[in-house]
């Protein structure tokens, strides 16, 4: 018994080496450099300093924060209402078709993103696709200004991360025990009312979990908002690779990433709070 538990801590000790090494370390590393001052060129000086967060409390810090989670809240907004019906419906397909569907939604990762993102541009671009075929079909007369803009950032972020919301989703509703709904259906509900009141709670939690998927990278891909949205609207990603690369202030792009990361560590809690209610009021 004793030699099969040591084997075991054994096998263990190095996941335990890595994490410390590879996960701990740079986040201990990172929270430590926060609290320090950068020193002319390319130092730091390890005197303690709360300078870092304090400035994130000027307006022009405080509205780049604003402005990624605006951006993050439109984009996760419009992949709920794409990729909630497409992974609801393609657990509704038979078995064959669902591996065709799964297919086809994963073949984009099979290209780097950059590219799929430059593929886009030709898109979206003054006389792309896009504009060529609306003004074929004579739906507008002059292009469309989308690439540089807004909006080409929204498309851009919900193209990345819409597989994420759908396979979440997907994987919920698979386990959905159809004859519950059937149920709900023959004492009388409408479809709408069985929806409401069976489906979308029980795939509530591959929803939200959807939503903890897009949300919290949508704040900091700030490579989609630098190639589709030409630097015109700044993400928290965005100020801090600035701070790092032409700032050369590491220690306040370590207040904002550690900043960032209580905030998307806080989402989580509150995620695992509500998945834990419902969990227990499905118990009970």
């Amino acid at each position: 018994m004793g030699r099969r538990r040591n084997g075991s801590v054994w096998m263990i000790l190095p996941l335990y080496i890595f994490t410390l090494i590879f996960v701990a370390g740079p986040l201990i590393y990172m929270a430590a450099l926060s609290f320090a001052t950068p020193s002319p060129g390319y130092g730091v000086d390890w005197s303690f300093s709360l300078e870092n967060y304090k400035r994130i409390l000027e307006p022009v810090y405080l509205n780049t924060f604003v402005q990624s989670f605006k951006l993050a809240f439109t984009s996760t907004l419009v992949i709920c209402l794409i990729g909630y019906p497409f992974g609801y419906f393609m657990a509704k397909l038979p078995e064959g078709k669902k591996k065709k569907a799964m297919l086809i939604l994963m073949l984009p990762f099979w290209v780097n993103s950059l590219i799929r993102l430059y593929g886009w541009i030709i898109i979206l671009q003054n006389k792309g696709i896009l504009n060529f075929l609306l003004q074929k079909l004579g739906i507008i007369q002059e292009p469309l200004k989308i690439l540089y803009s807004y909006p080409a950032i929204v498309i851009g972020m919900v193209y990345v991360l819409l597989p994420f919301m759908i396979l979440s989703v997907y994987s919920s509703a698979e386990k959905l025990d159809w004859s519950l709904v059937e149920a709900s259906r023959d004492l009388g509900a409408t479809k709408i009312q069985a929806f409401f009141t069976i489906t979308l709670k029980l795939t509530l939690p591959g929803l939200l979990s959807g939503i903890i998927l897009t949300f919290i990278p949508s704040m900091g891909l700030f490579f989609i908002a630098d190639i589709l949205g030409g630097n015109k609207i700044v993400l928290v990603g965005s100020l801090i690779q600035e701070q790092m690369t032409r700032g050369n202030n590491w220690p306040f792009a370590a207040a904002l990433a550690v900043v960032l990361m209580i905030l998307t560590t806080a989402m989580i809690i509150f995620y695992r709070k509500i998945t834990n209610a419902k969990e227990l009021e499905g118990i009970g």
